[in-house]
């Protein structure tokens, strides 16, 4: 009974703060073409969250709704990049509000900012604890068609499929992380005894969905390997709104004024999540090679758990500049910044996730460098596109930051236009309803 007595929170979201907007209004909105479907999406990340797999779930109900589906989300509260809360939330309630016309329930969570160490496992699995309970009563209560669960984290999974099962609602999982294999190639956990239990509760789980979804080709053989079927699993890549994030104009950039760049200054730009995975140091380190040359300015635009590392690292560097996370609308003239992407990677976990960032890389019109090894999917998807010194290797990254100013880039940078269209929202996310529809 105490479940259906849950604070309802003075916070009605909306669209207002821009978070999905774009998406919502650039792609035709309407009733589906099918029966309108109830949808239930269990996700640790949400609106407000303005990257990562928050952005995703989020312009995804976003789409759903606007397709006339009628949908409800059990979340955590917005603690993204950089595993901390962010006012007005709290970390210990659980809290329902109304964003658009969806219910949000938000469900307590332990954690420690930065989530060094063994929090990337307490931090889930205390949400995962708080959420079954919540989950579950929610699918009985809302009786939806579709359960969808986003992976990470694999943790809230045993409760929502359970309560699917029970209800007779298809369930469909989301894997946007190869979260176990990731965990232990990060260095998060280790052990083989722990990967083997690990690797033992991820397959069972796995093969209970109805319906596997994952972000790229090299996600769904790994997930193939661990025994799932072809025909239950399904690519579609994390997409890009194209009618938001366009190239534009080099000269009229406001960044460059906000930051003291000089106007002729040829900058490198990453922007996203500061974290482990993402290698940053490797930038920090190829920045100081480059300090000579005076004309390059390497910009690191986000927020995270290694930004503190990364200030102190760079705190001699003229050549380094910051900038926090950026609003939505401002991304399209954040990513025309750059006169250059750069998109580091750590040595082995390329194939454990596909960076989300790299369809507004595209879509910017930008040239590209990516550490990426030969063999990997980033490296196929890139070849003809982007610069691309191996993982790793810091006078290689240094090298092609320098090179990159002086290469023709016309015909690559026309290149990853055309794959930034294949990626567009308008073409992804009605797959994703004519997929939840078979």
């Amino acid at each position: 009974m105490g479940l259906d007595f849950i604070a309802e929170a003075d916070v009605s979201t909306g669209h207002e703060d821009g978070v999905g907007a774009a998406v919502q209004g650039n792609i035709s909105g309407g009733p589906g073409r099918g029966r309108s479907q109830k949808i239930l999406i269990h996700a640790i990340n949400f609106a407000p969250e303005l990257i990562g797999c928050g952005k995703y779930t989020t312009e995804l109900a976003q789409f759903l709704e606007a397709r006339g589906h009628i949908i409800e989300i059990v979340t955590a509260p917005p603690h993204y990049p950089g595993w901390f809360v962010r006012a007005p939330y709290q970390s210990g309630a659980y809290v329902t509000e109304i964003f658009g016309s969806m219910r949000v329930t938000r469900c307590p969570m332990t954690m420690k900012t930065g989530a060094p160490g063994l929090w990337r496992l307490i931090a889930p699995l205390s949400f995962a604890a708080a959420a079954a309970p919540m989950v579950v009563w929610r699918i009985f209560r809302f009786r939806p068609h579709i359960v969808i669960c986003v992976e990470p984290t694999l943790m809230s999974a045993p409760a929502a499929l359970i309560a699917a099962k029970l209800c007779g609602a298809r369930s469909l999982l989301h894997v946007q992380d190869l979260e176990v294999d990731a965990a232990f190639e990060v260095g998060h956990l280790n052990g083989g005894a722990i990967r083997r239990v690990a690797n033992i509760f991820e397959s069972w789980f796995l093969a209970r969905f109805d319906r596997v979804v994952t972000i790229s080709q090299k996600m769904q053989h790994a997930l193939l390997a661990k025994g799932l079927s072809q025909q239950k699993v399904s690519v579609l890549r994390n997409w890009v709104d194209t009618a938001a994030i366009v190239p534009e104009p080099r000269t009229t950039n406001a960044f460059r004024e906000e930051l003291g760049i000089p106007s002729d200054a040829f900058v490198v730009l990453y922007a996203g999540n500061l974290g482990p995975k993402q290698a940053l140091d490797m930038l920090i380190a190829a920045a100081r090679r480059l300090a000579g040359e005076c004309d390059i300015y390497c910009v690191i635009a986000g927020a995270g758990p290694m930004l503190d590392a990364l200030q102190t690292q760079s705190a001699d560097l003229p050549n380094v500049r910051f900038l926090p996370l950026q609003p939505a609308e401002r991304m399209s003239e954040l990513l025309a910044l750059a006169d250059l992407h750069v998109l580091p990677q750590l040595k082995g976990a390329a194939d454990l996730v596909l960076p989300s960032k790299l369809g507004g890389m595209l879509a910017s019109g930008r040239p590209i460098v990516a550490t990426a090894d030969p063999g990997t999917e980033l490296y196929e998807m890139l070849q003809d596109i982007a610069l691309l010194p191996p993982t790793g290797d810091i006078d290689s990254l240094a090298e092609a930051i320098s090179a990159a100013r002086t290469i023709e880039w016309s015909q690559r940078v026309e290149r990853g236009l055309c794959l930034a269209e294949t990626m567009s929202a308008n073409s992804v996310l009605p797959r994703y309803e004519t997929l939840l529809s078979a």
